[in-house]
């Protein structure tokens, strides 16, 4: 016999066991009982449950039998209780007492949960199917990724603990006054709700400690089937809490906006009507508010919660406002504010994008917001629905179709002109093919110094195989010394007309020869590229170019594979390792990333020149490349400069190519490498101070510095928020 306990929980003196159990004959019927430790029966309420998963594992089928079980009895402590587990021939006794509880429930054991999680057969499945689709290779890497992701800094359970505001900041939340005492209005649609959960979320809103607030909730049940009983109860102990009964189910939209025809606050905030806020969750936009006048739009992070209500899991730490990552996906979600004076404006939500009915409407009050703040805190925990959008997104596909709909009206609306907007790598993230105007001449510029196969191998495939055919290549000559590679520029210039070859030479500067490079151009856009760059998407000309003929843009970068496709480039954040670092460096191409960050277009501070596009304006505008920065962070500090202008940098990910990392100019392995590249860590930081002190605003404090995979930060060696602390002395 095989069974597992997978859920074990107490909670007010009850004790609730969730698992399965299966003997070799399927046929074999197994029975559970709960004795005391003197071997006496405990009234227990045991309910079998569908586990098809456990089915397909161990029978290779469907069976129509209950293998779950959902057991509670009564828990006291101090004394032991045994899960009995009989089957056709076998009988086990799990012990339970508050020793075991807490080794089964302290970090450790859950640690050594996840690995056996690993070693079942349901992992052999997906793993089999993983590497006939991408490889040994890639198969043992995510292997190792999965297998070093169980011993994580923190389990989130115990990070949210350590980090979650004290009571005593709480109660002194409760007496400060603000400059600025805006009024909330909380906004909840409420259908069928399950009265455990909603009064859950009502008991999260009374024990704000910030009070200016009032609920309007609008019942939009079944007659019959209202939970006014509730609703009633709360409104007569608190006479901030108003409610109608519709009387009628009018959709999430039509609900919504029958509880926001109540709403008499300044501000218009938007919540589920089974989730939970966290005590300071108005108190920190209220705070947020008064540091910023402006500010018509906030969101803060979010969490999930499951379905008792005792588990936190799944934190979603975001960026600020970062417009393509929102048309990639709805990140944005909880916890939305709006001013009530923008939601006049907008209107309210509209019933033809029903299941994505909050994604339209953010898009509409962000596109109008006179300012955008993101509090990077969890103000709100999300239930998580088996068949939910946070759980399963295959539940609810017509959401996505009119998830769709929402970005491309959205494009109308701001003038951006899209081609179509497709299912990206899963369910709720979005591809979009942008229109491609006139097809401008765009000028590839690539340094070089002999490496003529690398290079051949980085124009070659652009020429014959690429479907963007308005090219020029601009090679920049640098100090060559074989005889071979001035044999290979003769011969691939009257191969190619649109291939020239001019003459750097002075001494190997990137800014300098790349300056360089774009006096020869002649190209609308230019893009930057090394010699050491093989095609893989064949349209990547196109993928970058629909970025940067947008008004609003001024830099798109590739996702850069290394040769065994693991990521070398999926966008650059500033503070990575001290100065700026590649995210994703080392997942595998068919692993998820981050909230799926790696497969989404969204804005970063910066992205690698190994390949960049950008406007030809842009560049003479900002002066090109800064020579100062001879080898290190010069393309980094390009794309500062461009944003500056107030033009966006944007990541591409389907504009993929391999990156052979750097061949032709080597490591910095000599004391002079050395010396040059601290000066220019140096030149980097006093150049841009701001945000190395600040953060970037593409990623989140409470995210770490020193990994690539936005792992939480480990509170042992940096706080939240702080510098990655710099070992070069800047003032020499």
């Amino acid at each position: 016999m095989k069974y597992s306990v997978e859920v074990m929980r107490v909670r007010e003196q009850t004790i609730q066991l969730n698992g399965w159990a299966v003997e070799s004959d399927p046929d074999s019927v197994i029975t559970y009982r709960v004795e005391d430790e003197a071997g006496q029966p405990v009234k227990a309420k045991i309910v079998p449950t569908r586990r098809d998963d456990v089915s397909q594992i161990y029978y290779k089928k469907i069976i129509d039998r209950d293998l779950g079980f959902d057991i509670r009895f009564p828990y006291e402590h101090g004394k032991n209780y045994y899960l009995v587990i009989c089957g056709g021939k076998k009988t086990t006794r799990v012990k339970y007492s508050d020793m075991a509880i807490r080794r089964k429930t302290g970090a450790a054991n859950r640690k050594v949960q996840k690995l056996m999680n690993l070693m079942n057969m349901e992992t052999v499945h997906v793993a089999w199917d993983f590497l006939k689709e991408n490889g040994l290779k890639a198969l043992i890497l995510k292997s190792k990724h999965k297998i070093q992701g169980i011993d994580d800094d923190y389990d989130y359970a115990e990070w949210w603990n350590l980090t979650k505001p004290s009571e005593e900041e709480l109660e002194e939340q409760k007496k400060k006054k603000f400059d600025y005492m805006p009024k909330f209005s909380i906004v909840i649609p409420v259908y069928k709700t399950p009265e455990k959960f909603l009064k859950e979320m009502l008991d999260s809103i009374v024990e704000q400690t910030y009070a200016n607030w009032e609920l309007c909730i609008a019942d939009g049940s079944p007659a019959g089937e209202s939970v006014e009983n509730v609703l009633k109860k709360y409104a007569e102990k608190d006479a901030r809490i108003r409610y109608q009964v519709l009387g009628e189910n009018r959709g999430i939209s039509g609900n919504t906006n029958a509880a926001l025809e109540m709403a008499e606050g300044d501000f218009i905030v938007l919540a589920d009507h089974d989730d939970r806020l966290t005590p300071n969750a108005l108190f920190e936009c209220a705070k947020k508010l008064n540091e910023n006048e402006n500010c018509d739009v906030l969101y803060s992070d979010e969490d999930k919660l499951d379905m008792d209500g005792d588990e936190l899991f799944d934190p979603h730490f975001k960026p600020d406002f970062n417009p393509d990552l929102l048309t990639s996906v709805n990140y944005i979600c909880h916890l939305f504010v709006v001013k009530k004076e923008l939601l006049d404006k907008v209107g309210g939500f509209r019933p033809e994008y029903d299941g994505a009915q909050d994604y339209d409407f953010i898009f509409r009050c962000t596109e109008n917001a006179k300012q955008i703040c993101h509090i990077p805190k969890v103000l709100y925990h999300w239930r998580c629905h088996p068949n939910s959008t946070a759980s399963n997104p295959e539940s609810k596909l017509y959401a996505f179709t009119a998830g769709s709909r929402a970005i491309m009206d959205h494009y109308k609306r701001v003038g951006i002109e899209a081609e179509k907007v497709e299912k990206g790598v899963d369910y709720g993230i979005y591809h979009t093919t942008f229109k491609i105007k006139d097809a401008p001449l765009v000028s590839v510029i690539i340094p070089n110094k002999d490496h003529t196969v690398d290079l051949d191998n980085c124009i070659r495939p652009m020429l014959t195989e690429g479907t963007y055919k308005n090219l020029e290549f601009v090679i920049v000559e640098n100090n060559s010394t074989e005889q071979v590679t001035w044999d290979y520029y003769e011969k691939i210039q009257k191969e190619f007309p649109n291939v020239h070859v001019v003459r750097w030479e002075r001494e190997f500067n990137y800014s300098a020869i790349n300056n360089f490079g774009v006096q020869h151009a002649k190209g609308e856009y230019l893009l930057f590229m090394n010699n050491d760059i093989e095609l893989i998407a064949k349209n990547f000309v196109e993928e970058m170019l629909g970025f940067v003929q947008r008004e609003d843009v001024g830099i798109a970068g590739a996702r850069l594979l290394y040769e065994d496709d693991t990521i070398q480039h999926a966008g650059v954040v500033i503070g990575f390792g001290g100065i700026a670092g590649h995210t994703f460096i080392g997942l595998h191409k068919s692993e998820n990333s981050y909230f799926n960050r790696a497969m989404c277009a969204q804005d970063y501070s910066a992205v690698t020149a190994a390949c960049m596009m950008s406007k030809r304006s842009v560049f003479d505008a900002v002066g090109g490349f800064t020579e100062e920065l001879a080898v290190a962070f010069n393309d980094i500090d390009y794309c500062m400069k461009v944003r500056k202008l107030g033009k966006l940098v944007v990541y591409a990910p389907y504009a993929v190519l391999h990156h052979y990392e750097s061949k032709s100019r080597g490591l910095e392995d000599t004391p002079e490498k050395v010396e040059r590249f601290n000066r220019e860590i140096a030149t980097f930081a006093k150049r841009w101070p701001e945000i190395l002190r600040d953060g970037d605003p593409y990623y989140n404090p409470n995210l770490t510095l020193r990994k690539s995979n936005f792992a939480l930060r480990d509170l042992k060696k940096e706080k939240i928020g702080e510098p990655y602390k710099l070992e070069v002395p800047l003032d020499e």
